[in-house]
Formats: structure tokens, C-alpha cells, sequence
């Protein structure tokens, strides 16, 4: 079963805990090469079983059950980084250090592209997780006319998923542990915008498990591939391979790149750009309804999903999804046309595992067609998060809250 996309998709994740005593630590983590801030950094502890990623600042808290001796940042073309924290958990400015693959490495690009793919498919039941697994999420999808805030909505979220072994999201469910969100009022935003199924998308896009969306031998015969200059993800050597659409067909297909461990052949990352050539198939994909008179242009979606491997079982689980989607509207016999960005992110904050892993029952799984926006409160009490981790808002986002819920 092939899924379409709506109205564009953001993923983030966040941790829950129970009520008790925590403990803080927060920072802002920049480039040590010229200082400027590094979004969507991983930044985890406890040996990896409370994470989150920065936001657009650069800026990340994180609430865990106990004071961490180190917290852990990694980030694609930087060095994997463990900051002590023997003195103090919170104001923390990190500067990560620039990595860089040396020239021996670039062997890997005589290699035959397909043959390291497929041979990265076969070691999918090895490199990842082998049996269920529960996940405590943190998801966000904004709306942006021009660049005005329209939109919020956020949710802390449970994700259950079967083994990789299968490689079908057959059996994986989201439900909603609670969520809240906010909608311009003003009479010039006419145009309001949900995510259809938002925060099941990242099950959707989790293209190592989901073997219909991209990596088959089947799906592959329609691109071509090319071995790029190789990078590093942390310490590890990466092989970096970009896909092109080679054949037209009846859906849009991707401009990809694929980021493959060379030690381990395990995928940890994957970024799609769906083919625009097509203006009418790539409307049909990402829209699902539209007001009647809505003229409708799409100009971009781009997908990143990062997978991260545990410093404890050595399994590898995805751990953030981020789309973005870029669109114009314009009514008709009007003369302007507006330009939207829609974004979701959603960011693993949490693993439970052993007997605390239970399959999502039916009546509490958040369906395909369901809007978060439909099943979320209004942004009322400041301490609405509490103990859960969340991808703290950028001060854009937070002015823009202000401003939507003085217009309430």
C-alpha cells in the first residue's frame, strides 16, 4: 500500500518520564569553525535513552530522571562529541568540531553504487531492531504564510513499531499522550492548513522499514545511481549515494541521497526531494483537499530521516523525521498568489523496552486520516509539557505564539 503525503510533514521526537525529581540540561550547541548556530544536532544521554535535537538556533533542552555524568552530540559532518557535565547542566555553549574525510577514503566511489545498496537491504534484519519496541515522540507541524506564523500544533506522542525484520509498517501505531495547538484568526488568513495524519508520518517515512516507499530492488530499477564524495556521520566514514529518476511513471518519484555506514552497511541517513517535473502528479500526492476556487502550485517537499544506533544493544532505530513543503495559492480572478511553507518534525525522546513495551490498542491509535489539529487543546497553561521533552521552539516560533494567542 502506497501513502500520499497531504499537506506536508515535520517530525520530532520527545521523552516522558515519570513525575519526580529532574534534572536540566540545556545549551546551545555552534560550529567551532566559524561560530554559526547548528540545527538538528542529536544530542542525547543516559547512554542514549533520552534525546532530542536543537532547534533552528541551535538551542535543546533535555529533562532526565537523573543527572547524567556526559551528555553526547552528533551530527552529520561534525565529530561525535561527549560533553562532561561535572559542574554545571544548564547555559551550556557547545562548539562542535568540523570533520573530514581523508583521501584514501575516497576510494569508495569506484565501488558500484547498486551493488553497496542492495548489499545495505540484506543487512537490514542484522543492523536493526529485532524485535518491538515502544517510543516516546515529540512531533510539531507548523504553517507559514509569507513568513507569518498561521499554524501550530504539538504533541507528545507513544510509537509503536514491529520488528525491521519484516520491513512493513504492518502492526506500528502512534497514539497521542496529549497535544495542543493554535490557529490564526486574522480575516486575511483565509486559507487554513492541516497535516492529514501528521503524526504518523514518520511511520510512513521510515524508508529502511517500509519497503514499498524506496528501497527495493524493484523501486531502484527506475533510478540512477551515482557514489558521491564520502562524509562522516560522527567518527564513522560514510558511503554518500544520490538517486535520479531514470524513468517517467504514473506517481512523482525522488532525487535522493542515501548516507550508508562503510563499516557496519547500516542506512543513517536518508533525504528525499520529490520530482516537481510534473506539476499535476506532485500536486496529486502531496494535496488531499482544497477549497473549491483554490488554485494550487507546488514548488517543493524535502525529507531528511535520521536513524541512530544504541550505545547499549548495538540496534539501530530511527530517531528524527523532518519534512518541509513549500507551495503557492492563489484564488482565482485574484491577481496575487501566496506562498506557504508547511513543516513537521518529530524526534524519538525515549526507548522503553522489556515489559514495559505494549502494542497500541486500536480504539488509542491515531489513524491515517485523522488531523492532530482536530484532537489537540488550545496553548493555555505555560506549563502545559511538563516532565516530557520537547524541540524547543525557535524565537520566531515563540513570538509567533504570542502573537496567535493574543489574537485568540
Amino acid at each position: 500500500m502506497r501513502y500520499s503525503l497531504t499537506i506536508l510533514l515535520s517530525l520530532l521526537a520527545v521523552v516522558m518520564f515519570a513525575q519526580g525529581e529532574l534534572t536540566v540540561v540545556s545549551g546551545r550547541v555552534v560550529s567551532r569553525q566559524d561560530g554559526a548556530a547548528l540545527a538538528h544536532v542529536s544530542v542525547s544521554a543516559l547512554q542514549g535513552a533520552v534525546s532530542t535535537v536543537t532547534n533552528d538556533d541551535g538551542e535543546f533542552t533535555l529533562k532526565v530522571p537523573k543527572r547524567p555524568a556526559y551528555i553526547t552530540l552528533s551530527h552529520l559532518g561534525y565529530h561525535t562529541q561527549r560533553v562532561n557535565l561535572s559542574t554545571a547542566t544548564e547555559g551550556l555553549k557547545i562548539r562542535m568540531v568540523p570533520s573530514a574525510i581523508m583521501l584514501d577514503d575516497v576510494v569508495v566511489s569506484a565501488n558500484d553504487p547498486l551493488e553497496i545498496v542492495l548489499a545495505a537491504i540484506k543487512k537490514i534484519p542484522d543492523n536493526y531492531l529485532n524485535s518491538a519496541s515502544l517510543m516516546h515522540c515529540f512531533y510539531r507541524e507548523t504553517a507559514r504564510k509569507g513568513s507569518r506564523f498561521i499554524a501550530v500544533s504539538e504533541a507528545v506522542t507513544d510509537m509503536y513499531k514491529t520488528t525491521y525484520n519484516r520491513r512493513t509498517t504492518y502492526g506500528d501505531a502512534v497514539s497521542i499522550v496529549r497535544g495542543r495547538r493554535l490557529l490564526s484568526t486574522r480575516a486575511k488568513d483565509t486559507l487554513g492548513i492541516k497535516v492529514m495524519g501528521g503524526p504518523i508520518i514518520p511511520i510512513m517515512l521510515d524508508a529502511v522499514k517500509n519497503a514499498e516507499l524506496l528501497l527495493n530492488e524493484e523501486e531502484l530499477k527506475l533510478y540512477s545511481l551515482k557514489s558521491e564524495m564520502p562524509e562522516r556521520i560522527g567518527e564513522r566514514p560514510q558511503y554518500v549515494i544520490s538517486l535520479r529518476p531514470l524513468y517517467r511513471v504514473e506517481r512523482p518519484l525522488y532525487y535522493a541521497r542515501l548516507y550508508i555506514d562503510q563499516q557496519s552497511l547500516t542506512f543513517t541517513r536518508v533525504e528525499l526531494e520529490l520530482d516537481m517535473d510534473d506539476r499535476g502528479k506532485a500536486t496529486e500526492f502531496m494535496l488531499v483537499k482544497k477549497p473549491r476556487g483554490l488554485r494550487f502550485n507546488p514548488k517543493e517537499l524535502n525529507t531528511v530521516i535520521n536513524y541512530t544506533t544504541s550505545d547499549v544493544d548495538g540496534m539501530t532505530r530511527i530517531n528524527y523525521v523532518r519534512n518541509e513543503m513549500r507551495f503557492k495559492c492563489d484564488w482565482k480572478r485574484r491577481l496575487f498568489s501566496s506562498a506557504y511553507t508547511v513543516v513537521s518534525e518529530m524526534v524519538v525522546t525515549e526507548q522503553v523496552a522489556g515489559d514495559s513495551v505494549r502494542r497500541i490498542r486500536g480504539r488509542d491509535t491515531f489513524g491515517p486520516r485523522d488531523y492532530l489539529y482536530d484532537q489537540a487543546g488550545y496553548f493555555d497553561d505555560p506549563d502545559f509539557w511538563g516532565n516530557y521533552n520537547i524541540i524547543e521552539p525557535t524565537e520566531s516560533l515563540e513570538h509567533a505564539i504570542d502573537k496567535l494567542k493574543k489574537n485568540r
